[in-house]
């Protein structure tokens, strides 16, 4: 892994704020209009304000970048954010719960921030996952120009077995974490910061060998490599230790127990199907099972596929008729894979997403990519999303949703090794759950005067 190293974050002053739970929020890429408004309401310092600034009339051109950027300045003067006055990695749990086979678990995932020196992917030992997008990346540069920081942590995987890396860490940690924050999806966050030198520097040796696989945050690391560059261009060059060479991440050991990847089901608003069809149209490459009971047989769809945990099962519901089509791709469904991708590893082919995307709706139903899909995690909301009861955060277009899918999560293997390979996972392959909370600390990416 490149070095790690401790920072001194800039931290939301408690003096100033009741209760850090009012001004934390969830990564921009999943907030929709409802919530952006939600958190402008919930306090005047919300970090909404920074990463994901609302346009308001008459607004100029970039006035929302500027806005964000001059809310950060204001709060440092007055005292709303202060940094802290040592460096230090901040031990970073997350409490929260899941729905294993119908039983409640509760889980903590253990991790620490601190930062990472920046090396573009495909070049050394930090390795993506996930595609990205121009515009995306175009739109948080921009962000950071304004704000001078990095404001959202990239989460980052690392392998350890045995744990010692976060083991070492806690035993370092004393008394009550200096930050507390509960989300709006009941998740509580903790955070101590751990400033022991001889545990710092363990730490830091320990992961030297290690590669680091994003998990989440590809194009803020992306962006956080184009500011670098763009800092060196205007400076004539960084200091081996300039802040801008470096991105606050959160790094968690892929073997901890509370490492959680959920599904990422799709809707689609596309030409009708009965199932009669969409078993035609699946022809030899699928073995194919009507399930009876509408819409909501959604849930016995999916826990069969969870039993199973067969990356080559998904199911699809018809809606001209509401059934459910339970499809499993045979040997002449992976030929054919290896035919339209001959390029890619027989990983990324084998992949529920990319059986569905490539095979199924390309070729089988010819729905193409200019179709947008809505991307939920759970089964209620698939159900809720066909029977029109909810408007999805990330819905494009109007109308009803004519088809569904329920897709099996790729696994943290699978992360591992299509990383590897160089390759990067269709769209919304993984979703890691929880978040990572945005305002619990930033990372000036300036020099200290």
């Amino acid at each position: 892994m490149p070095k790690v190293t401790p920072f001194a974050a800039v931290r939301y002053n408690l003096e100033h704020i009741r209760s850090l739970s009012e001004v934390v929020a969830p990564p921009y890429d999943v907030i929709d209009p409802d919530l952006q408004d939600q958190l402008y309401k919930r306090h005047p310092s919300n970090v909404i304000r920074v990463i994901l600034n609302r346009e308001e009339l008459g607004d100029e051109l970039d006035e929302t970048y500027h806005r964000a950027g001059a809310f950060v300045e204001q709060w440092l003067r007055q005292g709303v954010l202060v940094q802290d006055s040592e460096p230090a990695f901040y031990v970073y749990h997350q409490t929260f719960e899941v729905d294993s086979d119908g039983k409640t678990q509760k889980l903590t995932r253990r991790g620490f921030l601190g930062r990472v020196r920046l090396e573009s992917f495909g070049t050394g030992s930090v390795h993506a996952h996930e595609e990205t997008h121009a515009k995306a990346k175009a739109d948080r540069l921009k962000l950071m120009q304004a704000t001078r920081q990095n404001n959202s942590p990239i989460f980052g995987l690392y392998e350890d077995a045995e744990q010692s890396v976060i083991d070492k860490l806690e035993s370092a940690k004393s008394g009550d974490p200096i930050m507390e924050a509960t989300d709006e999806l009941g998740v509580l966050h903790q955070v101590w910061a751990v400033t022991d030198a001889a545990a710092i520097d363990e730490v830091s040796r320990s992961l030297s060998d290690k590669s680091m696989f994003v998990a989440d945050g590809h194009h803020r690391y992306e962006t956080a490599c184009a500011y670098r560059d763009f800092i060196a261009e205007q400076a004539g060059g960084l200091d081996e230790d300039h802040p801008a060479n470096y991105v606050m991440t959160m790094l968690v050991g892929m073997n901890d127990p509370g490492m959680v990847v959920l599904p990422t089901h799709r809707l689609l608003r596309s030409k009708s199907f009965r199932a009669d069809e969409l078993v035609d149209a699946l022809g030899s490459l699928f073995e194919c099972e009507q399930l009876t009971g509408g819409v909501t047989a959604a849930q016995d769809a999916w826990m069969r596929m969870r039993l199973s945990g067969d990356q080559s099962l998904m199911a699809m519901y018809a809606a001209e008729d509401e059934t459910w089509v339970m499809a499993h791709a045979n040997e002449a469904a992976h030929a054919r894979m290896s035919e339209l991708s001959a390029n890619r590893s027989e990983t990324w082919r084998g992949l529920g997403v990319s059986l569905l995307h490539r095979l199924v709706l390309e070729q089988c139903l010819s729905i193409g990519s200019s179709t947008k899909p809505t991307y939920v995690h759970d089964v209620a909301e698939v159900v809720k999303g066909l029977r029109g009861e909810r408007t999805l955060a990330e819905s494009e277009g109007e109308g009803s949703y004519t088809l569904a899918a329920l897709v099996m999560p790729a696994t943290l293997d699978h992360v591992r090794a299509i990383s590897l390979e160089g390759e990067r996972m269709p769209a919304k392959s993984t979703y890691f759950y929880p978040k990572l909370l945005s305002g619990l600390a930033f990372h000036r990416l300036e020099p200290s005067e």
